[in-house]
This record gives structure tokens, C-alpha cells and sequence, in this order.
């Protein structure tokens, strides 16, 4: 099947095209409360039967995967019904009778600072803390000037096109489970660990993902439960979430308030930081939400020397669903806070946004007191990147915005692939996975030119957890970086085996015998490299664009794809101009969700596009196949351009996304 068939000519394999014998649908009873005392639940699958069953975070407090005596956000599972049919089972919702006593909920970062403590152990609505940095007081450090801002990025949903699902299918005595996931292997691990069964008596299978953003990496209550009913029933169970549910229970990103103070010198050397981060984190100890605001606080130096720099960043507790991971994951929010910064230190010494960041760029390597370690040099690059775009001229008589960043790629520890030769076909599996970014492009052309064979006789199929058991994910920006190299390797092995085996390699040889090579691509430290975007815009007096251009400067290593980068391009593009005019997910006092839809949450169309200049710069990275990432990149660096842009026109700080239209249109 060709990657066109599969997936603009509706021949994949999705979630909805599971069919199987006798199977039973599930639906969820959700609290329709942000916090309440469960008082009794009569009918359906109820924590009596799930009790001792939590989501695989560690600590005191895990989400238990049925709400065992209290609901702490809107959309909580309560109880599973089940019925031969999804419009059977949507009835039988109505048959659980739920008895609530509603508590006072906490309803954004502000309240979870006025607010009592939800929990009793806690001391105030924080549930963990780190610290980053060494600490250091004002007479440590020289500087004339200091600023300081409050900048709040508000909760964003990542909307895949398809929503999240799973098939659960318990049968002699092994349960096979086929799920869009951006990683089978976690999501085994998660099953195995939550359900406590052996991992050989689990098998998950890759399916064709309608989308993913970072969500499909995470592991879900709704997992458990119908993998759960489906050993208690005997039967196979699907469960496919509507798009109101997905608003109101899938992990949510961003959600991220930073109050940061910059210590200057005159020419705008920037001599120390110091802030607070508060994460939105919602009720529960998630894995995500340590990656998420551990990636701010470890990366908000970026691309910039300073010498001293300290942040705290906090778990607040929020009555929402828990933070989760979209796309950057902690990236995008630590840019935009320091890149925020900068343009106010450039405003307050009447300097120019370019030249404020050419005075604290990176002459050479260097590793931030935050733990960051920059491996490239980036004043160069932002230099280059300037002349590209004639900035100098440019910004004589346009809006301009500018972004210099770091991407911080999830290389280590590598990732795996397989590769099976039979009938005269090259089939591959892939360790991460597929959801929409166009492996299959790159995986052709690196085994073409590595094996000497046509590309139509290869294929990237889909695996499951016994044919590939070791797998890393599709996630981070690193698809092509370490699939890349891995399939490099592969590929060189594979030769390998046909030269013991038959003296020497030809595609011939190759193709008309069976072989069978599984690799592993070791990296041991995360990769990073610079890059840079400018955003050029104009308003009309409704705060309508009249036009907005988007250039990206971005040091890709080897480019294994042109089509690739360019979808990737334009694609996060999008939703980065979607997170700084409308995207959102928007919550009443009483933490009940506003935005139930998808048209409520902001999402953009495709009249948005911006109009582009890519410039791609090709720097070979470390690893086999010389590629660097990319799909983040987008998301990190446009934002900050933008509001900048949009900054200059209105002559108000924007320092809250997404700005409001009453901003825009008032400010006009």
C-alpha cells in the first residue's frame, strides 16, 4: 500500500476500523463537578472493582484509575458502562446514578494561591517544588538596570484529529491491546506495571494515528479500564472518546505563569536571572508535568550567557484534568518567557530587539547554571540569520518580531528498528511511531540508497510489542535524528549478515533470501541546536490581519526530506499562531470547562496560513545520518515573534497568550 493510499485515500488502519467478534463499547461516566465528595455510585464498573488499580505516576498522590470517594476535576471517570454498541452503551450512561456533595474547586494558579489547601497533608496548593540554579542576592552581581514581569501562558488541549481510543482484546490468557500511541512499548509498560500481569501476557499493536502532539505519548485511566473489563468479560472492548471529552479529560499543556527578573548592565549585557515558575498542574502527580516544567526551568537561559540564574518552579494544584505533554512540552514556554524578557530589556534601554540579543548570544559552548548545555555557539547563527532576512532594512518599516532559540532534541537513549527481508520485500519497523509526520518518506530513501534497492520494494509497517520489544517513541523532535541512524545501522548489519552468508553484498542477493536484523541506535545525551524566527505582520483597525509573513532560519543537520520539513514547518506554524491569538482552554470560576468543542477551543483553519520563507541551513549533527530535529521548532520560536509584532502595533505588552481580541480591537 502506498503512503498515499494509506492516508489521503482512506485505506489505513485506525481505531474506528478495529471490528472484532462479540466486542463490547465503552463508554465513561464523568464527574460533572471540578471538585466534590463521592458519596455513593450505583451501577456500572466503580472503583469497587478497580480499587487498587492508579495511573503508573509514583507518589502519594496518583489518580486512581475509577475516582475512589472524590472527583477532583470535570470530566473524572467515575464508572464504565458497557453495551453491544456505541449508541448502547451512551445510553446506559443513564442507568449509573451518582450521588455528589460539590466542594469549592480551584480554578486557575491565581485561586490555587487565595485558596485553602485541597489536601490535608499539604500546607498550601503546591504539590512539589524544585529548585534549579544557586541562589544569589543583588550585591553578588553587577548591574545598572533590572526588570521584571509576570508572563502567563494559558492551558492548551492538543486536538489530534482523532481523538484517543484503545481496543482491548483478552484472549487465551494473553491480552492483546491495539492503541495509536506514540510509543507501544510505554504504553505495554504502563499496562503491565498498572495491572500487574506479566509482560509476556501482553501484547500491544501498533495502528495507523490520526494524530498525536505529544497526547498519545501518555498513558490514561480509560487504558486500564477497558483492559480491566475486558479480562473481567471475556469479551474484546473499545473505547473511543468524543471530542467534549477529550477538552475536558486528556492531560492538557502549557499552562505555565513565569515571573522572572533580568539584571543588566547599560549595554544590555544581561548579568543575572532570577523567578518563579508555576506549572497548572491540575489535581495529580503525572510523569508528564515533570518533564514539562523541567524542561522550562532547566532551559529558559536558551541560546544566551548568563553567568548567574536561579529559578523555583512549583506544582500548583488546580481542579482540572492533569498537565500533560503538546508538542515542545516545557520547550515552547521556557523561549517565550526569556524571549519576552528580552524584548522588555530592549525596550527599557531603548535598544533594538536584534541587538540585544547579539550582546548575550553565545560566542562558544556553554553550560547554563540552570543545567543547560548549549553545544553550539549562536551569536554566529543569529548573525547569519539576520543578514538572510536584511533585518536591518526590514524593521525600518515593518511590525517586526524576532526569536532567537535553542531545540533541545530527545536523542538519548537512541531507538530501535527491525528489519525483515522475505518474497523479495524489505519490510521495516520502526521503534517510535508514526502519526502523521511522513516516516515512511525518509525511511525509503535512507534504505534505497543504503541497500542499492527501488523504493517500492520497501515498506514501513506497522509493529506491535512482539515483533519490535524494544522501543524508545516518536516524540521530542528526534524521528529523524535516531531513526535515521538506526536504520543507517541496520541496513550496514544487514550487509553484514549477507556477506558471511554468501561472501559478498548485492541487492540481488539481498532481495531473492530471507533475512532478519534487529539494531539498536545508542545515544547517550540529549543533542541541541540554534534557531531563528522573524514574524512580520499587519493589523487592520477590527485587529484582522491584513498580512502575516513568517520567516524560519533553522539549522536542520542533513536534510533527509524536503517535503518533510516543510509540512513540519508550516504545520507547527499554525499552531503556534493558534496559541497566541486564540487557542485555549477556558474554565469558569467553579472550574467548569467553557470551551466544549473544538471551535470553542480556538483551533485554526487553513485561511491562517501565513505566508513563508524557509531558509534551511545544513550543519551535520554527531549523529549517523547527520540529521538534527525539527517538528518543535515551530512551536518554540514563532509565538514570541509574533506577539512582538503584534506588541508594536498596539503599544500594549503582551504578556499574557492567548491575547484577547478585546486587547487587539481596543488597542486600535
Amino acid at each position: 500500500m502506498t503512503y498515499l493510499d494509506r492516508f489521503a485515500n482512506g485505506k489505513g488502519r485506525y481505531l474506528d476500523d478495529i471490528k472484532l467478534d462479540n466486542m463490547l463499547y465503552m463508554s465513561v461516566v464523568r464527574s460533572p463537578y471540578a471538585r466534590a465528595k463521592i458519596r455513593s455510585v450505583e451501577g456500572g464498573l466503580t472503583s469497587k472493582d478497580l480499587k487498587a488499580y492508579y495511573t503508573i505516576a509514583e507518589g502519594d498522590h496518583r489518580e486512581p484509575v475509577l475516582a475512589i470517594d472524590e472527583v477532583n476535576y470535570q470530566g473524572q471517570a467515575v464508572a464504565a458502562v458497557f453495551g453491544k454498541n456505541r449508541y448502547e452503551a451512551e445510553d446506559l450512561l443513564s442507568t449509573v446514578t451518582v450521588d455528589y456533595d460539590p466542594l469549592e474547586a480551584i480554578s486557575s494558579i491565581d485561586d490555587a494561591k487565595k485558596k485553602a489547601p485541597i489536601y490535608p497533608d499539604r500546607k498550601d496548593n503546591v504539590l512539589a517544588v524544585e529548585d534549579v540554579g544557586v541562589k544569589f542576592s543583588e550585591k553578588d552581581i553587577d548591574y545598572d538596570v533590572k526588570i521584571t514581569d509576570t508572563i502567563l501562558l494559558d492551558r492548551v488541549s492538543a486536538n489530534p484529529m482523532e481523538t484517543r481510543g484503545i481496543v482491548a482484546d483478552y484472549r487465551d490468557g494473553i491480552l492483546n491491546v491495539y492503541l495509536p500511541s506514540q510509543s507501544i512499548v510505554r504504553s505495554k509498560t504502563g499496562i503491565v506495571k498498572s495491572l500487574g500481569l506479566p509482560p509476556e501476557k501482553v501484547r500491544v499493536f501498533l495502528i495507523d494515528n490520526g494524530g498525536a502532539f505529544g497526547v498519545k505519548a501518555l498513558f490514561y485511566p480509560e487504558y486500564i479500564i477497558a483492559c480491566y473489563a475486558s479480562m473481567k468479560y471475556g469479551k474484546p472492548v473499545k473505547w473511543q472518546e468524543t471530542r467534549t471529552e477529550h477538552l475536558q479529560a486528556c492531560h492538557a499543556g502549557r499552562g505555565v505563569e513565569g515571573t522572572l527578573t533580568l539584571y543588566a548592565k547599560k549595554d544590555g549585557t544581561v548579568t543575572g536571572l532570577d523567578g518563579e515558575v508555576l506549572l497548572d498542574n491540575g489535581p495529580y502527580l503525572v510523569d508528564a508535568a515533570a518533564v514539562d516544567l523541567g524542561n522550562v526551568i532547566h532551559e529558559v537561559t536558551g541560546p544566551y550567557h548568563i553567568e548567574k540564574a536561579h529559578l523555583t518552579g512549583k506544582y500548583v494544584i488546580t481542579n482540572k484534568a492533569p498537565n500533560g505533554y503538546y508538542r515542545g512540552a516545557g520547550k515552547p514556554e521556557a523561549s517565550i518567557l526569556m524571549e519576552r524578557m528580552m524584548d522588555l530589556l530592549a525596550d527599557k534601554l531603548n535598544m533594538d530587539i536584534a541587538d540585544i540579543r547579539l550582546k548575550n548570544a553565545l560566542e562558544k559552548p556553554f553550560k547554563s547554571p540552570l543545567g543547560l548545555e548549549m553545544r553550539y555557539p549562536t551569536k554566529p547563527f543569529l548573525e547569519d540569520a539576520l543578514r538572510y532576512f536584511n533585518y536591518r532594512e526590514l524593521a525600518k518599516k515593518e511590525h517586526v518580531g524576532i526569536s532567537l532559540f535553542i531545540l533541545d532534541e530527545d536523542t538519548a537513549p537512541g531507538e530501535s528498528a527491525r528489519i525483515i527481508v522475505k518474497d523479495g520485500k524489505v519490510h521495516t519497523y520502526l521503534g517510535g511511531n508514526v502519526s502523521g509526520q511522513g516516516h515512511e518518506m525518509f525511511v525509503k530513501s535512507i534504505l534505497s540508497e543504503e541497500l542499492d534497492i527501488e523504493q517500492d520494494s520497501i515498506s514501513l509497517d506497522l509493529q506491535d510489542t512482539e515483533t519490535l520489544p524494544k522501543g524508545v517513541g516518536t516524540w521530542g523532535s528526534k524521528s529523524a535524528m535516531t531513526h535515521g541512524s538506526v536504520l543507517m545501522q541496520a541496513a550496514e548489519e544487514l550487509k553484514k549478515q549477507v556477506e558471511k552468508k554468501y561472501g559478498k553484498y548485492s541487492p540481488e542477493i539481498l532481495l531473492s533470501h530471507d533475512f532478519d536484523q534487529t539494531s539498536f541506535y545508542n545515544f547517550d545525551y540529549n543533542d541541541n541546536q540554534v534557531n531563528f524566527n522573524i514574524v512580520t505582520s499587519k493589523i487592520n483597525e477590527m485587529g484582522d490581519f491584513e498580512y502575516l509573513k513568517i520567516g524560519a532560519y533553522y539549522d536542520l543537520g542533513k536534510v533527509l526530506n524536503l517535503a518533510n520539513v516543510m509540512g513540519q514547518t508550516e504545520g507547527g506554524a499554525l499552531q503556534a499562531i493558534g496559541e497566541v491569538l486564540s487557542e485555549t482552554l477556558r474554565y469558569s470560576e467553579e472550574g467548569q470547562l467553557m470551551t466544549t468543542s473544538i471551535t470553542d477551543s480556538g483551533v485554526l483553519t487553513a485561511e491562517h496560513t501565513p505566508e513563508f520563507d524557509i531558509k534551511i541551513v545544513e550543519n551535520p549533527s554527531v549523529l549517523k545520518d547527520g540529521a538534527k530535529g525539527l517538528g518543535e521548532s515551530p512551536m518554540i520560536g514563532i509565538p514570541e515573534g509574533l506577539a512582538r509584532s503584534l506588541e508594536t502595533q498596539i503599544h500594549k505588552r503582551i504578556n499574557v497568550m492567548p491575547i484577547s481580541r478585546e486587547l487587539l480591537f481596543d488597542s486600535l
